[in-house]
C-alpha cells in the first residue's frame, strides 16, 4: 500500500506540472508519447498504450484495466538565416518548448474502453532580433501559437481481431504575432531651391502586435485489424479544425503616425489541418516488432493568412520628393492578406521495438518528412524544409504497475533557399527532442 501511494503521488505531481505548463512548439507536433517517438512515430497499427487516444482510438479496444500516462517532449530548435544581398547571418533566439501529453483509459468490460487525452498537436514559436540587425523585422519578430486539445474517446473491440474507435476534441488556441513597422514619410523639407527631402515619421521603427484566442471542435476515428497473430493493420483520421482568433492589435513607437494606427480588435483564421495515418506492424520474432506508417496532412487548407484590423484614418504620404513632389492619400491600418499556398504534406515512418528482457525494451525509428511549404513562401514566421528524423528510445519497467518511457530524436532540416522577394536568403535549421513519459496501470 505504501508503494502504491508513492506511485499515485508521483502521478499527481506530474499531472499538476502538465496542466500549469505553457503549451508551445512548432506548427504541427507529432510527439505525443515517448514510446511512439522512440519508433519515429510509427504507432498507428498497434497504438498499444494510452496514447492511442491520439494515434488511433481503435487501439483502446485491445487494452485492459485502468492506465495512466503522462509526460512531454522538450524541443530545442536552432535556426540561422543568411541574407542573400549582403551575406549577413542572423540567428533566431534559442527557445525551449515543452508540449505535454496526459492520457487515461478505463476498460468498462472486455470490449469497451473509454479514454481521455490532453495534448498539443499544433503550435509554433519563433523569435528573431528586435532591432535593425534583422533584415526580416518587417515580416516577423516574434510568433507564438499555442493549442490545447481535450480529446475524450471510446474504443470497441468487435472481435479478437478487429477494433474500432472514435473521439471528439475541444480545441483552445492562443496566438501572439509581432513585427516591426518601417518609417513612413508625411512631410518634406527644403534642402535647396526646388529640391526637397522626405522626413520620416519617427527616428526608429514602430511595432505592431496581435494577441488573440480562439476555440473550436474536431473529431477523430480509427480501426485496427489483426488478420494473423503476427500482423496488425491500422488506420486513423483526425479532422481539420479552423480556429478563428480574435483579440487586440496594438501599435507602438509610431511617432506622429500613431494617430493613423489606432489599433483595436483584430481577427485571424488559422487551420489545424486534417491528418490521415495508415500503417502495418509485423512481429518478426517474439522479441522484435517492426512497423511502417504513412501520414498525409492536409496543409493545402493553409492557403492564406488574413489579419483583419479596423480601417484607420487616411494619411497623406510622400511617395516621391520629386521634383515635383508626389503626395498620395493612403490608409495605413486595415485588413491584410498574406497568401501562403502550402501543398499537402507527406511523411513516411519506420520503427522497430526490441524486448531485451522483462524489464527493458529498446526502440529506434526513422522519419522522412516532405515540407508542404513552397520555397518561394518560406518566411521567418515559420521557416520549414524537408526533414530527416532519427530517433532512439526505450522503456524500463520499474515494477508490475509502473514504467518509464524515454526517447531522443534529432530533426535534420535540408537547407532551404528562398527567393521570397521580401526576404531572399537561406535558412539552416536543426532540432533536438527529448521525450519522457511515466505510465501506471491498475
Amino acid at each position: 500500500m505504501k508503494r502504491f501511494l508513492v506511485h499515485i503521488s508521483c502521478l499527481v505531481v506530474l499531472a499538476t506540472l502538465l496542466v500549469t505548463t505553457a503549451f508551445a512548439g512548432g506548427y504541427q507536433l507529432n510527439e505525443h508519447g515517448a514510446r511512439a517517438v522512440g519508433m519515429g512515430g510509427a504507432f498507428v497499427a498497434r497504438a498499444s498504450d494510452a496514447s492511442a487516444v491520439y494515434f488511433n482510438p481503435a487501439g483502446l479496444g485491445f487494452q485492459q484495466g485502468i492506465n495512466l500516462l503522462g509526460g512531454g517532449t522538450f524541443i530545442l530548435p536552432s535556426t540561422k538565416f543568411t541574407y542573400r544581398p549582403t551575406g549577413a547571418e542572423t540567428k533566431a533566439s534559442s527557445l525551449v518548448f515543452f508540449p505535454p501529453n496526459l492520457y487515461g483509459t478505463y476498460a468498462v468490460d472486455d470490449q469497451m474502453v473509454l479514454g481521455l487525452g490532453v495534448f498539443t498537436p499544433y503550435g509554433l514559436g519563433t523569435e528573431w532580433p528586435n532591432d535593425n540587425s534583422w533584415p526580416g523585422r518587417y515580416l516577423a519578430v516574434k510568433t507564438d501559437l499555442q493549442t490545447f486539445y481535450v480529446n475524450p474517446s471510446i474504443g470497441y473491440k468487435i472481435s479478437d481481431d478487429l477494433s474500432v474507435g472514435f473521439g471528439l476534441s475541444y480545441v483552445y488556441g492562443s496566438v501572439t504575432m509581432s513585427r516591426k513597422v518601417g518609417p513612413i514619410y508625411r512631410t518634406l523639407v527644403t534642402v535647396a531651391p526646388g529640391v526637397y527631402a522626405p522626413v520620416p515619421s519617427s527616428a526608429a521603427d514602430g511595432s505592431v502586435k496581435l494577441d488573440a484566442t480562439a476555440s473550436g471542435f474536431g473529431f477523430n476515428f480509427g480501426v485496427i485489424y489483426k488478420p494473423m497473430p503476427e500482423l496488425s493493420l491500422g488506420a486513423s483520421f483526425r479532422s481539420e479544425t479552423k480556429l478563428d482568433f480574435s483579440g487586440t492589435a496594438t501599435f507602438s513607437d509610431m511617432g506622429d503616425m500613431g494617430q493613423f494606427t489606432p489599433g483595436g480588435d483584430g481577427k485571424a483564421t488559422l487551420p489545424m489541418p486534417m491528418n490521415i495515418y495508415v500503417g502495418a506492424a509485423y512481429q518478426v520474432m517474439p522479441e522484435l516488432t517492426v512497423e511502417a506508417d504513412f501520414q498525409y496532412v492536409g496543409w493545402s487548407a493553409y492557403d492564406k493568412l488574413t489579419l483583419d484590423l479596423p480601417v484607420g484614418p487616411t494619411a497623406n504620404l510622400v511617395v516621391s520628393a520629386g521634383p515635383p513632389p508626389v503626395i498620395v492619400q493612403k490608409v495605413l491600418q486595415g485588413p491584410s492578406t498574406d497568401y501562403k499556398n502550402w501543398d499537402d504534406g507527406y511523411l513516411g515512418r519506420v520503427g522497430a521495438e526490441y524486448k531485451y528482457d522483462d524489464q527493458l525494451t529498446l526502440r529506434a525509428g526513422l522519419i522522412m518528412d516532405i515540407s508542404p511549404q513552397p520555397p518561394v513562401k518560406t518566411e521567418p514566421m515559420l521557416p520549414d524544409g524537408d526533414r530527416t528524423d532519427l530517433s532512439v528510445g526505450g522503456s524500463y519497467k520499474i515494477d508490475q504497475n509502473l514504467h518509464v518511457d524515454l526517447a531522443y530524436m534529432i530533426v535534420l532540416f535540408a537547407e532551404r533557399a528562398t527567393n521570397n522577394p521580401s526576404l531572399p536568403g537561406t535558412y539552416n535549421s536543426i532540432a533536438n527532442l527529448i521525450s519522457v513519459d511515466i505510465g501506471y496501470s491498475f
